[in-house]
Parts: structure tokens; C-alpha cells; sequence
């Protein structure tokens, strides 16, 4: 009888563990039905060099495309125009000018390909429409303001073809500003002269400041001159991760100071300190010596490098999961309150963790949220609505301005 009794409490308490999961699906599946969610930050165009890309039919390698984003219950990507730091004189800027003009006109041609899924937005108020026409809502960033050089006229042009943030830097400095991790540490002693004109050119148009990947005293510099708030589309937190690619506690009340938004990133290395893992560095390494520098391929080897490069870490990299990222967005609760904290997942540029790998899982990151808690008042305003916020009070100063 005792046995027996055991056995009837195991199976109703597995039943209820089974009921209890199926309830946090069905509300996450809900909650995605009646929000907006938005993931700041995609690398997708740079798969738009292959002609036969196309984001309305579903891939088996990349992260993310339309078919994907509806399974995953994403409403609104923003895709981004991706220039590698390299040269900084007269030729090569026309160069990756001409390069991040190309990328633009792959975007738009992509979306209009597909205007029955997607349109591209440019406003806050785009999205949410689009989201009642039951249309996914493309918006465009750039990642590193190389491509502007030294003509503070080059932001407005890239306004006008849809960008709506500028990554000031990207992993090495240029005429804006440092990087964060540079090898040759820091040039300009935080945000250059001209830097601080790109600020000043950025709120004058409407333009979010994205201050990812920029190091700490060209943060804190932005911070000083800017009259709007900022964002952070793909970081996470240096607390939880000694990255300088995160942000510290004091950086992160410093944008709280600021009215700004940090989206969290899903690259594994910005969620949790790396453990030694020999044979990982081996097959990174034989990668470097076999191509070089990346920055300097051409763009069709970069592809192939790209995909070797994902290839290694899917079978050598312990990954970040999804409970990760959570304790990312628990930690910028804890630390700024829950006004101030979003999603960038960086996929298809070294984003995904166990448990949402591409965009057809992003629910995955709801289920943990309502698991530790949150509300949906919460969860409305990490999947879009702190980062729509910001957006909005960027357009009123460009009104003002």
C-alpha cells in the first residue's frame, strides 16, 4: 500500500510539472500575441551577399528570417548594416561607404521582396501598426561609424535610407571614438573632437546613440554631451561577466542617469567568464593562422570563415543559456529597475545560447522571465517596450532640437 502510495504522489506530481509547462507556454504564447517585441540588433545582412538569401523562406543555417521570427513570436528585428573597422584615409572610406550603401539597398530589396510579410519602419509608431496588419516591422541599424569618416553629412544620408542607430565603434577605433577592446588600447582618450559632432549631428536628426562595443571613457563622454537618451542594442553585464564589451554597475546607473536602454546580448562570451577550454582555443587558432585577419578578406571568404567559425563553437564551445541571459536581465532589474533593460540578440554574428539558438525560439527567453516572476507588464517592456520608450524621447529632442 505504501509503494503504491508513492507511486500515485510521483505521477500526480509529474503530471503537475507536466501541466504547470504546458500553462508557461500557452501564457508566453498569449503574451506574444498581444505585445510587441523587438530585438535590437540581427547581423543577418551579411547574408545578403549570397543572391539566393531571401528572408521570406526559411533557412537551415542562419538565425533569422521571417518564418522564424512568426514561430518565435518576434514582431520586430532590426537588421543591421555591418562595416569591419579597417584603413582610415581618403580611399578606403569611399570604399566601405560604398560597401555600407550596398547593404542598404540588399535590405530594402530583401523587405519589398517580401511586403507581405514585412515592411521596413522607421518610428515606433510603424511597428505597432504593422504589428495590428500582422506584417513583421524591419527597422535598420549600423554597427561601427566607419562608413561616415570624417563628413558629418554621411548620418543624414544613412537617416534617409531608414537607419535609425549608429554603433559608434566597433572592435577597434576609429575617428569617432575607442573601443572597448582594441588591442592597441585607447587613441582618442574616449570620444574625439568629431566624435562629439556625431553625437550632436545624431540627436539633431533623431538618431539613437548605440554605445555598444565603445569603451568606458568614450561611454561615459557620450553621456556628458548627449541631450538624449542612449542605447546599448547588444550588451550585457560586467558583474556577471568581466567582459569590457559589458557594462559595469556604474555604468549601468549611469545610464538609468540617462534615461537610456541596455539590451541584453546573447553571445556566449558576453554572458558567463569563459572556462578553460583547450581544445576550443586550438580549433580558433588553427582558424587565424588558416585566414588571417579577418577585417581585410574579401567578402565572399568571409562568409566561409563565418560559417567555420560557427561550426567550431556548435561542437566545441560550452554554451550560455538561456537561464543566462535571464540572469543578465535580473541583474539590470536589480541594479537600474525594469525600465532600462531589453533584448539585442546578435544573431547571426555569434548570438544564441541553449534554448534559443534562432529567432523561432525566442519564447523560450518569456517562458524563463514568467518562471523567475515577471509580469507582463514586465515582459511587455523588456521585449520592446523600455527600447520604444527611448526611441520616442530621441524623436521629440530631434523635434526640439
Amino acid at each position: 500500500m505504501k509503494l503504491l502510495s508513492n507511486l500515485l504522489f510521483v505521477t500526480l506530481f509529474l503530471t503537475g510539472c507536466g501541466n504547470s509547462e504546458e500553462k508557461l507556454v500557452k501564457r508566453a504564447d498569449k503574451i506574444h500575441a498581444s505585445i510587441l517585441t523587438v530585438d535590437a540588433h540581427c547581423d543577418t545582412p551579411m547574408e545578403f551577399s549570397d543572391p539566393g538569401f531571401d528572408l521570406g523562406v526559411k533557412s537551415i543555417e542562419g538565425c533569422v528570417d521571417f518564418p522564424k521570427m512568426i514561430e518565435g513570436g518576434l514582431h520586430a528585428e532590426f537588421f543591421v548594416v555591418f562595416t569591419p573597422q579597417g584603413p582610415r584615409n581618403d580611399s578606403t572610406y569611399n570604399k566601405v561607404r560604398q560597401k555600407a550603401l550596398k547593404i542598404f539597398n540588399a535590405i530594402h530589396k530583401n523587405i519589398e521582396k517580401n511586403y507581405s510579410m514585412a515592411e521596413i519602419a522607421t518610428t515606433p509608431d510603424d511597428s505597432y501598426r504593422l504589428k495590428k496588419e500582422g506584417k513583421i516591422a524591419a527597422f535598420i541599424g549600423m554597427e561601427n561609424g566607419y562608413p561616415i569618416g570624417k563628413d558629418i553629412t554621411k548620418i543624414k544620408q544613412f537617416y534617409d535610407l531608414g537607419a535609425r542607430y549608429i554603433t559608434l565603434s566597433h572592435t577597434k577605433n576609429n575617428d569617432i571614438c575607442d573601443s572597448s577592446t582594441d588591442p592597441a588600447g585607447a587613441e582618442n582618450d574616449g570620444l574625439s573632437i568629431f566624435g562629439m559632432k556625431v553625437v550632436k549631428e545624431m540627436n539633431r536628426i533623431g538618431m539613437m546613440v548605440d554605445i555598444s562595443h565603445i569603451s568606458e571613457k568614450s561611454f561615459f563622454d557620450v553621456l556628458k554631451i548627449t541631450n538624449a537618451p542612449v542605447i546599448a542594442s547588444h550588451s550585457s553585464c560586467r558583474a556577471l561577466c568581466g567582459s569590457p564589451r559589458n557594462l559595469s554597475d556604474d555604468m549601468l546607473l549611469a545610464l538609468k542617469k540617462n534615461g537610456g536602454v541596455i539590451q541584453i546580448c546573447m553571445v556566449g562570451n558576453y554572458l558567463k567568464t569563459p572556462e578553460p577550454n583547450p581544445d576550443l582555443d586550438s580549433k580558433l587558432k588553427e582558424l587565424k593562422i588558416k585566414y588571417g585577419d579577418f577585417d581585410t578578406l574579401p567578402d565572399s571568404t568571409k562568409k566561409i570563415v563565418h560559417k567555420e567559425f560557427k561550426d567550431i563553437l556548435k561542437t566545441y564551445e560550452k554554451p550560455a543559456t538561456v537561464k543566462d541571459v535571464v540572469d543578465h536581465i535580473d541583474h539590470v532589474v536589480q541594479v537600474m529597475g525594469i525600465d532600462y533593460v531589453g533584448i539585442g540578440t546578435d544573431f547571426d554574428g555569434g548570438g544564441g545560447v541553449d534554448g534559443c539558438r534562432t529567432a523561432s525560439e525566442m519564447k523560450n527567453i518569456t517562458i524563463e522571465l514568467l518562471r523567475r516572476g515577471y509580469s507582463k507588464s514586465d515582459i511587455t517592456k523588456i521585449w520592446g517596450g523600455n527600447l520604444m520608450r527611448v526611441f520616442r524621447k530621441v524623436e521629440e529632442v530631434a523635434k526640439h532640437s
